[in-house]
């Protein structure tokens, strides 16, 4: 059986996660949701640019400005 992104994804729920987007900002947040289209909510979320951060808390991530997600936990689930 082969996992679609959004199963790998949904397997972060809960965790704190980093995501770096196609502006080069990075968010930093507890992974609340994720749909078919890869749209993240992380909540306690942190923005971090090469000249400022700042706390921003529940925020929604259109799934296409989402170029890497790191989870340093990384998944309990096993992958096939």
């Amino acid at each position: 059986m082969v996992d679609t992104p959004t199963t790998l994804v949904e397997r972060l729920l809960g965790q704190r996660v980093t995501l770096t987007l196609k502006d080069t900002r990075q968010m930093t947040g507890t992974l609340l949701g994720v749909d078919e289209h890869l749209n993240l909510v992380l909540d306690n979320a942190d923005e971090t640019t090469s000249e400022v951060s700042r706390h921003l808390g529940r925020v929604v991530l259109r799934g296409s400005n989402v170029v890497t997600l790191h989870a340093p936990q990384g998944t309990s689930a096993k992958v096939n």
